[in-house]
């Protein structure tokens, strides 16, 4: 079977809102939705996700990390010895800000990479960093109040940001990041139009999709700007410890305590399965974040809380750290260089020097989201660009992903891939 012929598995996100509402309209309950509930998008990355597991398929789509270096066997043991020996507390409810070792683990790991003033006080444990992202848009913002994003941005803060009704607003980015200038330019504009922004939401280091790190000499001019305009920072630093050459930029937030709300993430520094991730915030801000967290989750799970706090503490997590940077660097140069051999004239590519992913530019006028049709039947797959824009105009921009794919396979997908993009650019004239 084509992908063309069971292209229901993936839908742009205007059609699916239309059927959402063509099938809601068959049932009485179709009033009793809110106006938000038509927001909540359906993801393109967990539809492709899905697709990629199929057999015979090369995927370059999941941003996912490297697990089989952990000790598995090892961790089984500590997640026994954690239930069998602390069972009343790991299965029991927990506070709601989380653990107190947690708090100050996440504190040690913010110091690797040049925060050195956080207090456990002012963090909150969070289900992963996308449920912080939620509980920002929720307590932050009203509906039609504006949130800034780079251009491309993660998928699953602009889900996040459209259920709560917000406008984004993308700024242009270059190689070395969000564009000051362009960012001065923005906010003057919307607020010639009277627009309230309450925040800007960032991936400094290794940005999802496109791999691009904010350039250091920008940073503080960056939370300058936003600060004179009283805009908060959302710091969402997933990846900042997977910097290939072992030396992180210092994070936004570092020196910056009152205008930065810093995201950070176990999931790709351990495992995403885990769920576990932590805020740091402004004290200032600190209490109705907090409630807010624990008004959506209650409490984090102790047993989660307590696995990576022992891995923290009774594991070399910066040695794995360490090699999961030459891994990912590995990768990262492989498909490069499959890329220069196998693409045409006419294609261009970001050059990450961390993270997981690669942006790829074709020429203008292409749209690269009918291509997934043809790239999943010739056994590979990719995120179109798409995906990573609060704009509805076609996108020829695509998101390739290296972390969790063998070398190997990272060269045959882009062999793969190659015809497809080809036969594109050919068509375009290009």
């Amino acid at each position: 079977m084509t992908f063309e012929e069971n292209s229901a598995d993936i839908l742009h996100a205007d059609t699916q809102t239309a059927l959402d509402r063509a099938a809601a309209s068959t049932h009485r309950h179709e009033a009793l939705f809110s106006d938000r509930a038509f927001h909540i998008k359906q993801s393109a990355v967990r539809d492709v996700f899905d697709i990629s597991i199929r057999p015979g398929l090369v995927s370059l789509a999941g941003g996912s990390p490297y697990l089989r270096s952990l000790p598995l066997a090892d961790l089984g043991e500590t997640v026994r010895r954690i239930v069998a020996e602390q069972g009343l507390e790991s299965l029991q409810y927990g506070a709601g800000q989380g653990t107190e070792e947690l708090r100050r683990q996440a504190c040690e790991v913010m110091a690797a990479e040049g925060i050195t003033d956080a207090d456990p006080a002012d963090i909150v444990i969070t289900t992963g960093s996308q449920s912080a992202q939620d509980v920002a848009a929720k307590v932050f913002c009203n509906p039609g109040d504006v949130v800034l994003c780079e251009d491309p941005t993660y998928v699953g803060a602009l889900n996040a940001f459209e259920a709560y009704e917000v406008e984004l607003q993308p700024v242009p980015m270059d190689a070395d990041g969000l564009v000051p200038e362009a960012l001065e330019a923005c906010i003057a504009t919307l607020r010639e139009q009277g627009k309230s922004i309450k925040m800007l939401y960032t991936i400094p280091s290794f940005n999802n999709p496109s791999g691009i790190t904010l350039a250091a000499g920008r940073r503080q001019r960056i939370v300058d700007i936003c600060k004179a305009a009283n805009i908060l920072i959302l710091e969402d630093n997933p990846y900042g410890m997977l910097r290939f050459d072992g030396m992180p930029l210092t994070p936004l937030r570092a020196g910056n305590p009152d205008d930065v709300l810093y995201l950070g993430s176990f999931s790709k520094i351990f495992a995403p399965g885990v769920r576990v991730g932590w805020a740091l915030v402004p004290r200032h801000l600190h209490r109705r974040f907090y409630l807010a967290c624990e008004a959506v989750v209650l409490c984090p799970s102790p047993l989660s809380q307590m696995l990576v706090s022992a891995y923290l503490r009774d594991y070399d997590w910066m040695e794995h750290i360490r090699a999961s940077r030459l891994l990912y660097a590995a990768r990262c140069a492989s498909m490069l260089a499959a890329l220069t051999e196998h693409l045409p004239d006419g294609v261009s590519w970001t050059v990450p020097d961390g993270g997981f992913f690669v942006w790829l530019s074709l020429p203008e006028g292409l749209d690269t989201y009918p291509l997934l049709y043809e790239a999943i039947d010739a056994g590979v797959v990719f995120i179109p660009g798409a995906a990573f824009t609060p704009s509805d105009e076609p996108s020829n921009k695509l998101r390739l992903a290296f972390s969790a794919v063998p070398e190997e396979d990272i060269t045959e997908g882009v062999r793969r891939l190659a015809p497809v993009l080809r036969r594109a650019v050919d068509a375009a004239g290009h």
